[in-house]
C-alpha cells in the first residue's frame, strides 16, 4: 500500500532565464516531518510554493495523495499576518459561519498554550506568542499537511526552542505531514525525520534523523547537513 502523502517528480522551476528549480523529485510519506535546508537561492521556499499550490511548475508535477478539500494543507509564514484590529479569538474564527467554529478556536488556543489571551489584541502580545496564534490558526481547518516557511526566524533562542517543541508535538500527536523551511541546519536536527539539502536548484543529499535522537546525535546530524551544504570536511571525517 502507498502511503506517500506527497510525489514531486521531475520538477522544474524557470523564471524568465534562472532556474530556480532543476529536476527536483521527493517523495514523503504521510506523517512524516521534513526540513528543506540550503543557503538563499537553493529552491527550499520555490519547492515549498509550488507545494502549497501558490505557483506552478514549468515542467514536472506535484502530487497530493489525498481527494480532500483545499483544507488539506495550511501555511504558517515567518510573519504572524494576524489582523492588527480584532482579537485573537476573532483572527482565528474569522471568514468562517460554522457555529462551532469559535469553540473550536478555544480548544486551539488551549492547545497553543494561549487559552487566557483569547480576547486580546495581537499589539499585546509577544512575538513567540504571535507565532502560537499563527500557528492555531493554520490548524482551524484541521490539516493533513502543514507547511511552515521559517516560522521561527525572528524568534529569540528560547522562545524559538519552546516553539520547536511545541510544533513537534502538534505534528506528533496529530499525525501531520510536514515540511519545515530553515536556514537553522541544529532545527532541522532537533525536529525532523529527514532532511533534505536544497543547493544548485536541485536535493543534492539527504539525512534521516535518528528517533529519540540526543544532543550529541543532533550536533552531529547537523555537523553532517552542515558539511554538504558549505561542501567543508565534517567534525566525524576530521577526528576520523
Amino acid at each position: 500500500m502507498n502511503n506517500s502523502m506527497i510525489t514531486i517528480k521531475n520538477v522544474n522551476k524557470i523564471y524568465d532565464n534562472t532556474t530556480a528549480l532543476h529536476d527536483v523529485s521527493l517523495d514523503i510519506k504521510q506523517g512524516e516531518f521534513i526540513a528543506l535546508v540550503g543557503m538563499s537561492g537553493g529552491g527550499k521556499s520555490t519547492l515549498l510554493r509550488l507545494i502549497a499550490g501558490l505557483e506552478q511548475p514549468t515542467s514536472g508535477s506535484v502530487t497530493i495523495n489525498d481527494s480532500s478539500t483545499d483544507s488539506l494543507m495550511r501555511v504558517m509564514f515567518q510573519e504572524d499576518r494576524l489582523l492588527p484590529w480584532m482579537s485573537v479569538l476573532d483572527n482565528l474564527s474569522f471568514g468562517s459561519k460554522d457555529k462551532n467554529t469559535k469553540a473550536h478556536a478555544r480548544q486551539l488556543l488551549d492547545l497553543v498554550e494561549l487559552g487566557d489571551y483569547a480576547n486580546h489584541f495581537p499589539n499585546q502580545l509577544s512575538g513567540g506568542q504571535k507565532q502560537r496564534v499563527a500557528l492555531a490558526r493554520a490548524l482551524m481547518t484541521d490539516p493533513k499537511i502543514l507547511l511552515l516557511d521559517e516560522p521561527l526566524g525572528a524568534l529569540d533562542a528560547l522562545t524559538r526552542r519552546k516553539m520547536q517543541d511545541l510544533i513537534l508535538d502538534i505534528c506528533q500527536k496529530q499525525n501531520l505531514t510536514t515540511i519545515l523551511v530553515t536556514h537553522d541546519v541544529e532545527e532541522a536536527a532537533r525536529m525532523a525525520d529527514r532532511i533534505v539539502v536544497m543547493k544548485n536548484s536541485t536535493n543534492s543529499y539527504e539525512e534521516t534523523c535518528p528517533k529519540n535522537r540526543n544532543v550529541g546525535q543532533i550536533g552531529l546530524v547537523a555537523d553532517r547537513v552542515l558539511g554538504e551544504i558549505l561542501e567543508e570536511p565534517t567534525l566525524e571525517k576530521q577526528t576520523a
